[in-house]
């Protein structure tokens, strides 16, 4: 299984997530957007997930939840603002737990001999905003997810 990497440059305000992975770019792209499929593979291994709202399309929203052990709730969501089958999703991010404090997230799926290089760049408002969402784990949640989303595609390859 290939290993999640993170560009994290001190004094920058972006993030950047690169994977790859072994299923092809439209395979990859229609579990990402399947708001069925979300819950077996967004964020952590330590919390569920239920989707409110997941409308891919431009101008749409999006609404996921995490949910602890303990029934505790963290929300995120956002709006699409570019969607491109299957290359590419562009929305902002917003972690309801520090309102105001949005990031712009793009998604690339580019096709790769064995597959799909996966590389999320969420953009933030300030380096600080930025630093508060390694701090708070940001980085070892996505490595997870990212697991998460291959074992997914995995399983669907068998």
């Amino acid at each position: 299984m290939s290993e999640t990497e993170f560009v994290i440059e001190p004094g920058r305000q972006d993030i950047v997530m690169v994977r790859m992975i072994e299923a092809a770019p439209d395979v990859v792209f229609q579990v990402v957007t399947d708001p069925e499929l979300i819950p077996r593979w967004w964020g952590p291994h330590s919390l569920g997930t239920r989707v409110d709202r997941m409308e891919v399309t431009p101008g749409g929203r999006w609404r996921f939840v995490n949910i602890d052990a303990q029934g505790g709730e963290y929300g995120f969501g956002g709006v699409y603002h570019d969607v491109v089958a299957p290359e590419r999703l562009v929305r902002t991010w917003e972690f309801e737990g520090m309102p105001g404090e949005v990031a712009l997230e793009t998604v690339t799926l580019a096709a790769v001999p064995g597959g799909t290089r996966y590389v999320a760049q969420s953009v933030h408002q300030s380096v600080e905003a930025r630093d508060a969402i390694i701090k708070g784990g940001g980085p070892k949640g996505g490595r997870e997810a990212m697991d998460r989303l291959a074992e997914v595609l995995a399983a669907r390859a068998t």
